[in-house]
């Protein structure tokens, strides 16, 4: 008998049988308060209506318009609704399936514009599993052991990550900024160096926020050394860190723009977005895809992005972030073993630890069982998996913030109690 790969491990033992707003329901009809929102994708919750209505009336319009050969409508709504969110100058899409696709044409452009082969990534950042996506990506050996050699060209700096390196913020972003200068001086001049590379907040790296010291620092060493500066905002895009884009905390705006998941709240569709003129400097034949902008994944992004504004879920995000935060830091309080809580909007993590202050993946594993006991879905992070995240859907209000806390604070009590009974 055929079955799936052994390594296609459910992070829950939930089969999913429908969903409904930051709910799943198991086939065992037990429902389940859904924090991971498909890693991030179910921007409007499972299942919103009106997304529902949009992919239901283009099923039975056009399923597939390859956007290379013909164009539709679709495709050109989404272009003018995104038009309306992107910072000023970005004025050029490109669109894909997934995240990783996007990185990769991202690079591409930066490669092909500069004339320039390298690129500096953050370390803890996280951009992929395909080739030159995984090759960028250093938030943990998992998604790029065992296929070497990785692409050339890569050269990692550091991330203002405070906490891992035990310092304020302020040492940690002026140790990150003097060290990507040295790696300038040192291993990658800047005639060599197509493109900086950065998610505003690391996602698979931990949850951790950068700054606006930090993005300044790197938007000013792009403009004088002329590096182009992508922001990878495959995760924090579309609300999810309570501003439309990540990178609205901290004024800074890039050169390129990655975009995916949360998008069209679970159809797959990505894109890039660069000005026209920086856009146009790719080469003949090098953007295209068999997928890419499929019609029925464009007109559900644009009811999300219709979904978004009319019912101000990015608002809704920063407001119901800050409750979370407030109840995980209380937690946080009274639970020696936790370390850190971080994030941004509803994109927030909890780091447990050891007494020495070193990454406890086993607590953070019991924690996450503990909470699937309490109806509550959540997911690991972090190079040790020692991080709990918390990305449930824009939609969720007072009371699904209040339940979700409820149970986190069961759960916590549950795996740290047999932390210490070991």
């Amino acid at each position: 008998m055929t079955a799936l790969s052994p390594h296609l491990r459910q992070a829950t033992p939930v089969v999913a049988a429908r969903g409904e707003g930051v709910h799943l329901y198991g086939e065992d009809g037990r429902r389940y308060l859904d924090f991971t929102a498909g890693i991030g994708v179910t921007s409007t919750g499972h299942c919103h209506p009106k997304v529902v209505a949009a992919a239901q009336e283009q099923v039975g319009t056009l399923i597939h318009g390859q956007y290379t050969t013909v164009m539709h409508q679709p495709l050109r709504r989404l272009v003018d609704k995104l038009g309306e969110v992107l910072p000023a100058g970005l004025d050029s899409l490109f669109f894909t399936n997934s995240g990783s696709e996007a990185v990769e044409a991202a690079l591409r452009l930066a490669r092909q514009a500069t004339g320039r082969p390298n690129v500096i990534v953050c370390h803890g950042g996280f951009h992929g599993r395909t080739v030159a996506a995984a090759s960028m990506t250093t938030s943990g050996i998992r998604f790029r052991s065992g296929f070497s050699p990785l692409m050339s060209g890569v050269v990692v700096t550091p991330f203002p990550t405070a906490y891992r390196y035990g310092w304020d913020e302020e040492t940690a972003t002026r140790f990150a900024l003097r060290e990507l200068d040295y790696t300038l001086q040192t291993i990658s001049s800047p005639a060599d160096t197509a493109a900086i590379i950065v998610e505003p907040v690391l996602g698979e790296g931990g949850y951790v926020p950068a700054n606006r010291a930090f993005m300044e620092g790197l938007r000013e060493r792009a403009d004088r050394h002329g590096v182009l500066l992508i922001f990878d905002e495959v995760q924090t895009g579309v609300g999810r860190t309570g501003r439309f884009w990540g990178h609205d905390h901290f004024g800074v705006t890039p050169d390129i723009l990655v975009t995916a998941k949360g998008l069209a709240s679970g159809f797959p569709i990505s894109g890039i977005a660069a000005s026209e003129e920086l856009m146009a400097k790719a080469w003949p034949g090098s953007q295209g895809g068999t997928y890419g902008a499929n019609a029925v994944a464009c007109a559900a992004a644009c009811a999300t992005l219709d979904v978004v504004r009319d019912e101000k879920l990015v608002e809704n995000a920063e407001a119901m972030g800050k409750r979370l935060r407030h109840g995980l830091e209380a937690v946080a309080d009274r639970t020696p073993g936790i370390g850190d809580v971080r994030g941004l909007g509803l994109m927030l993590a909890t780091e447990f630890v050891t007494e020495d202050g070193s990454p406890d993946s086993e607590t953070a594993a019991r924690v996450q069982r503990a909470a699937i006991d309490e109806g509550l879905l959540l997911l690991l992070c972090g190079a040790w998996n020692q991080v709990v995240r918390m990305i449930p859907a824009l939609v969720i209000d007072e009371a699904g913030v209040d339940e979700g806390l409820q149970a986190w604070a069961n759960a916590v009590e549950a795996g740290t109690s047999g932390a210490a009974e070991r």
